[in-house]
């Protein structure tokens, strides 16, 4: 049990790391996207078919799955542009607006019944993240493109979960890189048209990092995550996936130093979205309490 909270967390601090690896890169955000789903997508297919874990499924489903696969590119592109046009700190606070967003669209969908209470928290959320846009103007621009990235994080694993009815992960995964990086590089010489890249060929220390982004941040974070899903519950894992911003921002603040170029604005919104995800965290307890009450009681 304690190999896989250790497994777990250090999934979700290799997640939380992605943000500082999108400034260490010296490549524009369209093109770290661009080589990030190249290098990822070759190691999965190559890695999970000596693994003997991929699955044949049917081209609609694999269309489909690609086109998801867009969408999961396009977010990787607004989140990396949000950190280029804010810094890290700022894109991570706009990504917890995915739970608002999640909470909007997860029933309109998938034809569920809305959670008020989860709404409510996301509203909280961006009320947080508005008064960060409000009064530190330095950063509008960034946190306009990590709202949108938000909204798009927010789609994919919605879609991906009907997907996982009938497919595993590791096809699912492989599929999904496959189309991110189809879509995109037909997509990118328009898109470097509209934003021109310094240079298009990484450095050798862009490389380096870019290999830590794939390999470690991508296809390593979810085998952790995996083999940690086989031991805790779904409950425990998606709990700790909320500590992904709060990671993320940490290491900014121990990398960059960015905390010394934040208004204490920053922090005010911050700690109302903590307040938020604190109040989230308990409720979830809450709930996973009673069901296991539920269990108990319930006669075999």
């Amino acid at each position: 049990m304690k190999k896989a909270f250790l497994q777990l967390h250090i999934a979700v601090f290799l997640a939380g790391f992605t943000g500082i690896l999108g400034l260490l890169i010296t490549l524009n955000e369209g093109l770290i996207v661009w080589y990030r789903l190249l290098i990822t997508a070759l190691t999965m297919w190559i890695l999970f078919a000596l693994l003997k874990k991929l699955q044949a499924i049917s081209w609609a489903d694999r269309l489909k799955i690609m086109g998801v696969g867009f969408i999961a590119a396009m977010h990787w592109v607004t989140f990396y542009g949000a950190i280029k046009y804010a810094n890290v700190s700022v894109a991570l606070v706009c990504f917890s607006a995915i739970s608002f967003f999640t909470a909007l669209f997860e029933p309109l969908i998938l034809r569920k019944k809305i959670n008020w209470t989860e709404l409510l928290l996301g509203l909280v959320t961006l009320s947080g993240i508005y008064i960060i846009f409000h009064f530190d103007t330095q950063f509008k621009t960034g946190i306009m493109i990590g709202l949108v990235s938000a909204v798009l994080a927010a789609l994919f694993p919605i879609f991906n979960r009907e997907f996982l009815k009938r497919v595993n992960v590791e096809t699912l995964l492989s599929w999904q890189q496959t189309g991110g990086f189809l879509t995109l590089s037909f997509l990118l010489p328009f898109y470097l048209q509209k934003f021109p890249a310094g240079h298009f060929i990484p450095t050798w220390s862009d490389f380096g990092w870019l290999l830590v982004l794939a390999w470690f941040c991508s296809v390593l974070a979810f085998q952790l995550s995996g083999n940690a899903l086989k031991r805790l519950s779904a409950f425990t894992v998606n709990l700790t996936y909320n500590l992904e911003p709060v990671y993320g921002i940490l290491l900014a603040f121990v990398v960059y130093q960015e905390n010394k170029y934040l208004s204490h604005w920053f922090y005010w919104g911050f700690a109302i979205i903590a307040a938020a995800l604190i109040t989230h965290i308990f409720i979830l307890i809450r709930v996973e309490r009673k069901l296991t009450q539920a269990e108990i009681k319930t006669p075999q």
